[in-house]
């Protein structure tokens, strides 16, 4: 029975690393399609703002009482995995609680430590399914934001049952053990009592020893199985934010939010026109293939890490003044249509053997609408607000900069400010002479 318990462990952990290989690689390839980008500078800091950020969870305690819920549940799950390891060599190798000899008095004070762990990610993932479900935070509820129909609002209550379950079965389990401890069970050495899970022991006292080893079991093969299908659903979940907001934040602006990236080519023409001097290269400019972005292909590859990075929290959403005015964008739908197109496009990739084929859909018009990209005023909330340092404006802007540019598609009121900036260098319609007019008589008087 041991060796068929190894074997058939050894297989799904074998299913599981092929699944989470295969979908990591696609989802790699996905973000490769973005164009190149170097954010490798100034390493130091870079990695200061990847501790401060997504280690240290800095941005999430701007709200103090939500902070210590999301901290709760992110040191637990990663703390809590660590007895993993332990579980998966026991699998692998057919033995029990494989660290406790090695540990001895230690081991069930570290369990005990994972314990409390755990009861902390159960009264976390319970306020926060209440937070969801029956206070209905108007951040996340469909009816106010159409991105969070269907899959998005049921997603984050799925994963937040499914930690629920984990918990109790890590602690049913443990509490099992130990009653199979008192009897004396062979496999089920000696480790002393767990300090949560030994209150859980009266629901098991008076089973058989049979009855035990079953629970006991079934809790175990439902607690790795759970870690493994958490893994693999976590990379088709919003919550493929708890791996990437590591590299998205290490790879984040460390310019000042405000700062626009301007276009080389335009800029050179603007500073030409207003006799600013140029470096003379002795090449004329080389005009790009587009102006902006018409598709993700046109985006950079941190602006794709971006999308896989989005938590969905909707703070963006709750401080955009657009989206507060009753306009319809909404820089969260803006992350996610992008996420979706990236799905799109990695079924194509699959489907013809790892290289996208056209497939005549676009991230403009067939994901995000010219009436989203077009209310956005360009203020920088979005970004402030975001927990893992996301850009949804640059997104925005290329956006918008492709339908002005190459399609000639601005909106009529703007078409005057263009004209006026093209001739007058100002938005204002008179001549760059009359400029300074209202100044006039403002001298101080001797």
């Amino acid at each position: 029975m041991a060796i068929f318990q190894q074997i058939l462990f050894i297989a799904v952990l074998g299913t599981v690393a092929w699944l989470g290989y295969r979908r990591v690689s696609l989802i790699r390839s996905t973000i490769l399609l973005g164009k190149p980008e170097d954010r490798t500078d100034h390493p130091g800091e870079r990695f200061s703002t990847m501790l401060r950020v997504a280690f240290g969870q800095k941005k999430m305690f701007d709200r103090p009482l939500i902070g210590v819920l999301h901290f709760a549940v992110y040191i637990g799950f990663i703390l809590i995995n660590v007895e993993i390891l332990e579980i998966v060599l026991d699998g692998i190798l057919g033995t029990h609680r494989l660290f406790a000899p090695f540990l001895g008095g230690f081991y069930p004070i570290l369990i005990s430590f994972f314990e409390l762990l755990a009861i902390g990610v159960l009264l976390a993932c319970i306020i926060f399914l209440l937070r969801r479900s029956v206070t209905k935070v108007e951040r996340l509820q469909p009816v106010r934001h159409r991105e969070m129909n269907g899959w998005p609002a049921l997603d984050g209550k799925l994963i937040l049952v499914f930690e629920i379950v984990l918990m109790i079965a890590i602690l049913t389990m443990n509490a099992a053990d130990l009653v199979l401890q008192d009897l004396g069970s062979p496999h089920y050495r000696q480790t002393g009592d767990f300090f949560f899970s030994q209150f859980f022991k009266p629901l098991f006292t008076g089973l058989d020893e049979n009855t035990l080893i079953i629970y006991e079991r079934f809790a175990w093969w439902f607690h790795i199985i759970g870690i493994f299908v958490f893994a693999v659903y976590l990379t088709y979940s919003k919550h493929l934010h708890i791996v990437l907001a590591f590299p998205n934040t290490y790879f984040s602006r460390l310019t000042p939010k405000g700062k626009m990236n301007n276009m080389p080519e335009i800029t050179a023409e603007v500073k030409t026109m207003l006799g600013i001097e140029t470096p003379q290269t002795g090449e004329a400019a080389a005009i790009p293939d587009r102006f902006g972005a018409k598709d993700v292909q046109d985006l950079s590859w941190k602006n794709l890490m971006d999308a896989y990075s989005c938590t969905e929290c909707g703070r963006c959403t709750a401080a955009c003044p657009a989206n507060i005015t009753g306009k319809k964008l909404s820089p969260r739908k803006i992350m996610m249509d992008t996420r979706d197109r990236l799905e799109d496009a990695g079924r194509n990739m699959l489907a013809n053997g790892g290289k996208f084929v056209e497939d005549g859909k676009s991230l403009i018009g067939d994901y995000i609408l010219e009436e989203e990209i077009n209310a956005c005023t360009t203020c920088n909330a979005c970004v402030q607000e975001c927990p893992v340092l996301i850009n949804p404006l640059d997104i925005i802007l290329q956006l918008r900069r492709h339908k002005i540019m190459d399609e000639s598609q601005a909106p009529a009121s703007w078409n005057m400010m263009f004209q006026n900036l093209d001739t007058n260098q100002a938005p204002w319609k008179f001549s760059p002479g009359d400029r300074f007019n209202w100044a006039a008589g403002l001298e101080p008087k001797e």
